[in-house]
């Protein structure tokens, strides 16, 4: 099957570090509490200019949709198109942490701190007993409380009398995910964007005092990794997104703004940008573990074997990724500050892709992670960029 076109200027393939402090997924909530009072919270991104008068937010986040794909939905979803206009009251964009990846954006935002400070740092980690935990499918092992300490912003907001709302799937009630993100709100279980947008609504519309909401609508993702971004799926889903916002534009409550954010966005990767460890035998010599995602690569050397691991790569991908060693991807920033405690959960070598590139660790993961049309994780303009989108 021929990969989508999927718009994206060559700008999109540029490097854009997370902006830790200033402008990422990490200074959203604690900027939405600050408006709605909670002591503590530090209005970075200036919302309370905005929000005067708001005393119920809530947040939508639609998975994947980054700041580069909304040119491409606009011709389906005429109102996310007058949002990104600024046309219901501002438009502007956010960057996700390091990995641009769904678990990690999702804790980053719920914790409001960078990766390396509450662990979640992959789409799959090792664990200390060598194993890999993926965490779109963890439970209760190892516990969530304690793999993820940060307390949330949600638990914050909550104690100072914030009434707040989780609206999301059904399934993830209660999952590892789920509380290491989103624990102290109450959960409502929604399946689909317009249980989404109604869930939202009257979590909203609830009562007086402040109140936080959050929902999650993950199809515009799904679709993109499946068929791509820019195929008929994905614009099917982007029509979906149209009519969740749609819905919660035209019932937002008097004294409540909706803020639309996103975890990540994505590119479609040609069949030439594959490398796959199954294929070229240098990409194994040395590795004794591997997780990560096809994005960004994390390899666990075996013992003195770190500097023919760092060669082998690097001379395969050569400018298609950037191969570092731990400390350096740490001493780079891409994290923030990253606790002893938590820097084992990075690979001993961190493989960052550039371009349309992917690492795909056929017999070291499901062979459907290497078989995905659209990819995100890495550090493109493209990936990295989500809108936040405010209407009121």
């Amino acid at each position: 099957m021929s990969t989508p076109e999927d718009g994206l200027h060559p700008d999109a393939l540029r490097t854009l570090s997370p902006a830790y402090g200033s402008g990422s997924l990490a200074d959203l909530l604690p900027s939405a509490c600050a408006v709605l009072g909670v002591p503590g919270a530090v209005d970075v991104l200036g919302l309370a200019a905005r929000l005067d008068g708001i005393d119920k937010i809530g947040v939508l986040l639609v998975d994947g949709l980054g700041a580069y794909q909304l040119p491409l939905a606009a011709p389906h979803a005429p109102v996310l198109a007058d949002l990104a206009a600024g046309g219901r009251g501002h438009a502007g964009t956010l960057t996700a942490g390091f990995p641009s990846t769904t678990p990690v954006s999702l804790v980053t935002l719920g914790t409001g701190v960078p990766p390396g400070s509450h662990g979640i740092l992959g789409f799959t980690v090792r664990r200390p007993d060598g194993g890999v935990l993926t965490h779109i499918f963890w439970g209760d092992d190892p516990d969530p409380r304690q793999w993820q300490p940060v307390p949330t912003w949600m638990e914050t907001a909550v104690a100072a009398g914030v009434r707040v709302t989780v609206v999301s799937r059904p399934a993830f009630e209660g999952s590892g995910l789920s509380l290491a993100a989103n624990r102290g709100g109450v959960y409502h279980g929604a399946g689909d964007g317009p249980a989404v947008a109604a869930g939202m609504i009257a979590a909203l519309s609830a009562g007086p005092g402040p109140a936080l909401v959050y929902g999650y609508h993950p199809d515009l993702d799904h679709f993109g990794h499946e068929d791509g971004v820019g195929s008929e799926n994905w614009r099917r889903a982007a029509r979906g997104v149209n009519d969740l916002l749609d819905q919660l534009v035209h019932d937002l409550p008097p004294g409540a703004a909706l803020l639309v954010v996103a975890d990540h966005g994505q590119l479609n990767i040609p069949e030439g940008g594959r490398y796959d460890m199954a294929d070229i035998p240098a990409l194994s010599d040395g590795v004794i573990g591997v997780a990560g995602e096809p994005r960004v690569r994390y390899l666990y050397a075996a013992d003195g074997a770190l500097d023919t691991v760092l060669a082998n790569w690097r001379g395969v991908f050569g400018r298609d990724a950037r191969v570092l060693a731990r400390d350096e991807a740490i001493s780079e920033g891409w994290f923030g500050p990253v606790p002893p405690a938590h820097a084992n959960r990075i690979g001993d070598v961190v493989v960052i892709c550039q371009g349309r590139a992917v690492s795909v660790a056929s017999g070291w993961e499901p062979d459907k992670a290497g078989r995905l049309v659209a990819y995100h994780g890495s550090v493109t303009a493209a990936e990295m960029t989500v809108p936040l989108l405010i209407v009121r």
